[in-house]
């Protein structure tokens, strides 16, 4: 079987040393498929990475046929068939959230170009480096030749999230919680959509019984919780960043449940009536080919429609903020 080609950026992060491993585990394309990683750091960073790279040799994993390492983003994308855009310039003190955009925005726009240029021709792209919508929409415009489809960015980490808090409220195991979907932005302004869910079969609401809880320690929590993580742990959620990375990726790979859709941020092109010129989360289904299409089912209420336009809203903002980036 040939092996498939990913692309990681930013490697020797965090987020990437908890990835690697798992991508060369079957993680994403299953316990058969062999796959190269290729690895794309800052020059100062290579080092770093030549230690995971020899860490990832010694692991010895049967699935692993390649590992290469650079910093030359024409090389890393090279026929790739999977990129996971990991590596973004963090948010630092004082900074604003357009501010870190526009440090982010040559970074996407390098990558969107050597994807466009160099990638293979059924490439999918995941952005996973925040803001990741917003980053996204800038590589996207950065390979015209690529279609729009082919670029999705994470809310699945707030979906696993989401999914959690309901369980534990409801005394259940997250597993028999569905049809939760994340809307808007991979922000604090993001709707972590308790309207639809459904916790054994049953609305989530008649199951939970508490609307104050929804409205708002539910939603806060999800919300704010990569700020908990930090204030916690002293470091950013790097293991669940890097897990939701994976089952976004092999979502796209695997056919979803008809009944439960994953949220990813997509080029919706105005679906529900949202801004058609954003990266928006939506619930979507997968067919297992890399491909994805929104779940139109979903029922808005109004506070639904309210609370999910305020984070369109930010999403339109930050458009404008790069939009001379955007071509």
């Amino acid at each position: 079987m040939k092996a498939k080609r990913v692309v990681v950026t930013g490697a020797a992060g965090q987020i990437g040393y908890s990835l690697l491993p798992r991508i060369a585990s079957g993680a994403i394309f299953g316990p058969e498929v062999p796959v190269i990683l290729q690895l794309l750091e800052i020059t100062p960073a290579l080092g770093s990475l030549n230690g995971v790279r020899m860490e990832l040799q010694d692991g010895a994993f049967p699935l692993l046929h390649g590992i290469f390492v650079t910093d030359k983003p024409n090389i890393a994308f090279h026929d790739a068939d999977l990129c996971l855009l990991v590596g973004a310039k963090p948010r630092g003190k004082g900074m604003e959230r357009k501010d870190l955009l526009r440090e982010n925005g040559p970074i996407f726009t390098t990558q969107g170009r050597a994807i466009n240029d160099h990638a293979a021709p059924d490439v999918r792209v995941v952005v996973v480096g925040n803001p990741c919508n917003t980053n996204c929409l800038i590589a996207m415009h950065a390979a015209p030749d690529v279609p729009n489809d082919r670029f999705t960015a994470m809310s699945r980490l707030d979906q696993n999230r989401a999914r959690f808090q309901l369980a534990a409220k409801a005394n259940e195991h997250w597993t028999r919680v569905d049809r939760v979907a994340i809307w808007g932005n991979h922000s604090n302004t993001q709707f972590p959509d308790w309207t639809n869910a459904r916790i054994g079969g049953k609305p989530a609401r008649e199951v939970i019984k508490d609307d104050a809880w929804l409205k708002g320690a539910f939603v806060k929590t999800v919300q704010e919780r990569g700020k908990a993580v930090i204030d916690a742990r002293g470091m950013s959620s790097a293991f669940s960043a890097a897990n939701a990375a994976l089952d976004h990726a092999h979502a796209l790979f695997a056919v979803s449940k008809p009944d439960d859709p994953v949220s990813l941020c997509v080029w919706g092109e105005g679906a529900y009536e949202l801004p058609n010129n954003i990266v928006c989360s939506y619930p979507c289904h997968t067919d297992g080919k890399g491909n994805w299409k929104i779940d139109r089912s979903f029922k808005l209420d109004d506070y639904a429609r309210a609370q999910i336009a305020i984070s369109t809203k930010e999403l339109s903002e930050e458009r404008t903020a790069v939009a001379d980036l955007l071509g």
